[in-house]
């Protein structure tokens, strides 16, 4: 196994990912589809919830299984730490401390180190030793309240605001800033990434509508959630759906001429007139397929578009134009986000099949000494 195989701008990046589940492994995905070589040390067996195959959280990265209970397993850990750029890991607050893999102990051993912390609640507070998951972060920042077009109870988009958005997308930022920080001062930092800070900070925009009276605490009743009806999704004769986004007037126009509707639609900055205004672009819309609406609105500024699967996601023309999707490894998968002009990223290694199937492998690429006694004495394991 030979390091440096990424080709995006983080080539020569070392991590080290202290396995997790959710937001944890995707940040370090991403780190390793930027170009980055990070190696992951797993438990022996792996875990809950997570591996295989097609677990894609987990590509582009070697698979190390290290029993952290054995000390030769937490020494090593803390080699590879003295090798490392940034280490990553996603356990409750303390765990490490336990471990002996704390920020103060790898510090020591590195002081240039960036430790990313990847929790829901954070390392402080009074929830920060209790259990959670997305949906409650989500809830208590305010942002579940007003999620959904049901009046009635707030529906949530899977765990991508949380978990993803507030949370590994946060702790990328944090740790690619602490890593530019500590090439100018030669000194390391906790990255503290909790996912009900980031999750408020994504919704700063509907924060600042609320202090501004702009926003109503109510669902379905505000200009991107439902409220506008010319912001909202239709069902099509085939029972399908169309995304109908022409909030700008230019853009509004442009819809309701192709809905055919420009001579009958009323005046829409009228709330009053909003009822049945949703009417009238319903009744449109349920008039023709799905397939059918495509093709009239096909290079228009009117802002609509399907509302497509995600097998059928992979065959949009214009994600099939740009190469969003690609397959690799007998899997489509989405391609590394974003791109470079002159250091473009590429995938590397599949998703490993087993925990700790690179075991050997990458504990040599690393320079870690003694690997065959690692193995023996049960401090580390090959799948």
């Amino acid at each position: 196994m030979e390091l440096g195989q990424g080709t995006g701008p983080l080539r020569g990046v070392k991590v080290v990912e202290l396995a997790g589940i959710g937001p944890g492994p995707h940040a370090c995905m991403i780190l390793a589809d930027l170009g980055a070589d990070v190696i992951r040390v797993e438990r022996p067996g792996g875990q809950p919830l997570t591996g295989g195959p097609s677990d894609l959280l987990n590509r582009g990265r070697p698979s190390v299984a290290l029993d952290l209970k054995h000390q030769d397993a937490v020494a090593t850990v803390l080699d590879l730490v003295e090798r490392a750029d940034v280490l990553v890991e996603g356990f409750r607050p303390g765990t490490t401390e336990r471990l002996g893999l704390g920020p103060d102990s790898c510090l020591a051993r590195n002081p240039a180190l960036v430790y990313g912390r990847m929790t829901g609640w954070g390392q402080t507070g009074p929830l920060a030793t209790t259990a959670g998951h997305d949906l409650g972060y989500i809830a208590i920042t305010g942002a579940l309240f007003g999620m959904g077009q049901d009046r009635s109870r707030p529906h949530f988009p899977a765990n991508l605001v949380g978990d993803f958005g507030g949370g590994s997308t946060y702790l990328v930022i944090g740790i690619l800033a602490a890593l530019l920080e500590a090439r100018v001062s030669g000194h390391g930092q906790v990255v503290d990434a909790a996912i009900v800070d980031g999750t408020a900070h994504l919704n700063s925009m509907a924060t600042g509508l609320l202090a501004g009276g702009l926003l109503r605490e109510q669902r379905a009743a505000n200009m991107l959630d439902g409220g506008a009806p010319f912001y909202d999704v239709y069902e099509t004769a085939d029972g399908k759906h169309l995304a109908v986004g022409a909030l700008e007037p230019q853009f509004y126009d442009e819809l309701v001429r192709l809905l055919g509707i420009a001579d009958t639609a009323p005046d829409r900055n009228d709330p009053a007139n909003h009822a049945e205004l949703r009417r009238l672009i319903a009744d449109g819309v349920r008039g023709r397929t799905q397939a059918e609406w495509v093709a009239v609105f096909d290079g228009s500024d009117a802002c609509v578009a399907p509302v497509v699967p995600m097998s059928e996601a992979f065959r949009h023309p214009h994600l099939l134009a740009r190469g969003t999707f690609v397959e690799r490894d007998g899997m489509t998968q989405p391609a590394p986000a974003p791109r470079f002009s002159r250091t473009d990223a590429s995938l590397t290694t599949p998703p490993p099949a087993r925990a700790g199937q690179d075991t050997r492998e990458a504990l040599v690429a690393w320079g870690i000494k003694d690997v065959d006694g690692l193995l023996t004495s049960g401090a580390a394991a090959q799948a």
